[in-house]
């Protein structure tokens, strides 16, 4: 028990069947389909480092849900995912994910997500036949400031607010003891008590997000910490998920989203609803105009449009070539919408291009105002983003996973419960899914809804599983607690606490990675090129760094949130850079650049890179593995 004093945490046990880590939309899907097939007879608990209501990459809102099939076919989408991908997506999960994405948009609706409509069809549900209004292929409008706080509603109200622990960041998965490759719970600690949890549990879902800050991001003083995913994604679904020896896949991938420059506003609405244009600094389509260099990368499907990854690589041919900036023509799209229009329906018009960002990216509004811009008036500078690690949008990095039995997959592609890691009992979904994307928010919540399901189905089968812990929990609580004790034995030693020969900040650790991986792996100072030499520096001065945080410093719970963040982002990152420098190609030009390898090598790498670190030996095992197309594709030159 803790005597009061901050630095001896009270360690709390409990017992759950299963047990859900996370609180966005993938764990909020887990939690609501897993109670529907539960019953009372298993028990679920779910573990939030945030709070739900805003927890997440929804966290403050969308303006659009971007993965609804409606008239699309299944397939269509699993060819969609795989061209924007440059062809190596697993099917398997892509199209479980299409099949069943439609009902969950439903749920949401009867949830209370306000969905447009076309005129004709206003107020019909979409599952009756309402129609929705469209800004592209796939992607669905909404007024979503509170999709939130909806759908954590639904998963709240399903598990009951006794089972949810919110505030309290796990940050190690414990293996069982009696039966190897098993997970038998999961060890955190509180972000406002002096308390450490521990959880013990038959099936444990790991679904934290992806991975910010491992780079250096753009935006630097005042507007540090702003980048486009959520700051509080710390790489903690992959590195928990690595440290129990799950297997990692196109852990090599990365997002580098084109977003408005410093407020790092969504462009989407602005493409496929208002149909602006970018253009170069002197009024140029560059993607049009280096559409013979985009042509080199080309094998993807002709269905598709332009993967995100080339139209970034002639963006960037153009601001390397010195014809930037590059610029949203938000005037002219403007115009020619407002051309048949009245005066209030203009005023409307201007209402929602502003409402674009207050629904989900309030930081971009103020930079509009704060710079007497008009979208009307005044076109906006477009850059590309520092690199994030991410599994549900346009990138495909996470954990390799079995899939459904029920689609002539490989056989090593299933392994009996869908969305179950290599380690028994360990499942996941959303970022933490692997080798697939495009999910966004109703996909990833679709597939916690899978996991869930499966969850339960696992528990009855293994009803009879008592876990028992490989390692002894004070001996992790004090692991957990190591920047707590940095601090309190040696922040006497000076005269100002901040300046210590003994620790390090959390905030100066992780400046320090992200300067490595911006320098090293591929970040914006270095136009997102790498090489294998680069790479080893970089790797070298990785193992220097994991030295040194083990000398971070905790004064107070944050301090702590934050060192651990810090651990997991440099699991992340570690796994980043051997994927990239294990696949010697190039394969998402725009993303990133072996410049020792520059072109595509489909012969040696049309396949997924996986890695294993030993939870043992704490070796990394790097592996390929082969890549089948399940939906027939038409790879060749694309449609610009």
């Amino acid at each position: 028990m803790s005597d009061g004093s901050f630095g001896n945490p009270e360690i709390v046990e409990y017992k759950t069947d299963i047990l859900i880590v996370g609180g966005g939309m993938a764990a909020c899907g887990a939690a609501f389909e897993a109670k529907r097939w539960a019953g009372d007879d298993v028990k679920i608990t779910l573990v939030d480092k945030a709070a739900m209501d805003r927890s997440g990459a929804v966290a403050q809102g969308l303006s659009a849900i971007n993965t609804y099939l409606g008239e699309n076919t299944t397939e269509d989408y699993v060819r969609m995912v795989s061209a924007d991908l440059m062809g190596i997506t697993r099917d398997d999960l892509v199209y479980d994910v299409g099949r069943h994405v439609d009902g969950t948009v439903h749920l949401f609706e009867e949830w209370g997500l306000p969905i447009w409509k076309t005129k004709e069809t206003e107020g019909v549900p979409l599952k009756n036949g309402g129609k929705p209004v469209r800004s592209g292929r796939w992607q669905i409008m909404i007024n979503g400031e509170s999709y939130k706080p909806i759908v954590a509603e639904a998963a709240k109200k399903a598990l009951g607010i006794d089972n949810i622990f919110e505030r309290v960041f796990i940050v190690k998965l414990l293996l069982d003891a009696k039966e190897p490759n098993r997970v038998a719970g999961a060890v955190g600690f509180s972000v406002r008590e002096d308390k450490i949890y521990v959880f013990r549990a038959n099936a444990v879902i790991i679904a934290g997000g992806g991975a910010v800050n491992v780079f250096r991001p753009r935006s630097t003083g005042e507007g540090m910490g702003r980048t486009w995913y959520p700051v509080w994604n710390a790489g903690s679904t992959y590195a928990m998920a690595a440290e129990a020896g799950a297997e990692l896949t196109m852990m090599e991938n990365r997002f580098v989203p084109a977003r408005f420059k410093d407020g790092y506003g969504p462009v989407g609405a602005w493409f496929l609803l208002f149909k602006s244009k970018a253009t170069n600094g002197f009024g140029e389509d560059y993607v049009k105009k280096n559409a013979h260099m985009i042509a080199q990368f080309a094998p993807y499907d002709t269905a598709a449009v332009v993967p995100t990854c080339l139209r970034n690589h002639a963006m960037l041919h153009e601001m390397k070539e010195g014809r930037g900036p590059i610029l949203m023509d938000t005037p002219t799209a403007m115009k020619a919408l407002a051309a048949n229009m009245t005066p209030k329906e203009a005023k409307h018009l201007e209402a929602e291009a502003w409402e674009d960002f207050l629904d989900m990216c309030i930081g971009q509004a103020g930079v509009w105002a704060g710079m007497n811009i008009r979208p009307e008036e005044t076109a906006s500078e477009l850059m590309p983003t520092e690199p994030y690690l991410l599994g549900s949008h346009s990138g495909c990095c996470g954990i390799w996973v079995s899939g459904p039995e029920d689609l002539n997959s490989p056989a090593e592609w299933k392994w009996g419960y869908n969305r179950m890691t290599t380690v028994k009992g360990l499942f996941t979904a959303g970022d933490g899914v692997g080798a697939s994307g495009h999910k966004f928010s109703s996909g990833s919540h679709t597939e916690g809804r899978i996991a869930g399901k499966m969850m339960v189905k696992f528990v009855r089968d293994h009803k009879g599983f008592e876990p028992t812990f490989k390692d002894d929990i004070k001996a992790i609580s004090e692991e957990i607690y190591k920047p707590v004790r940095n601090y309190l034995e040696h922040k006497d030693k000076t005269t100002h606490e901040d300046i210590n020969p003994h620790y390090i900040m959390p905030r100066m650790l992780q400046m320090r990675l992200q300067k490595l991986m911006d320098e090293y792996v591929a970040g914006t100072s270095t136009y997102y090129q790498t090489n294998s030499k680069l790479l080893q520096m970089g790797l070298n001065y990785m193992t220097m760094l994991k030295e040194d945080s083990g000398k971070m410093r905790a004064k107070d719970l944050h301090e702590l949130l934050r060192a651990w963040e810090n651990y997991h982002r440099i699991i992340t990152a570690e796994a980043h850079l051997r994927h990239i420098l294990f696949r010697e190609e190039t394969r998402y030009p725009g993303f990133f650049y072996r410049s020792d390898f520059p072109k595509l090598d489909d012969a040696n790498w049309k396949c997924f890179v996986n890695s294993r670190l030993d939870p043992d030996t704490k070796e990394w095992t790097m592996m390929k593995k082969k890549h089948v197309d399940l939906v027939p594709k038409n790879y060749g030159a694309a449609k610009h």
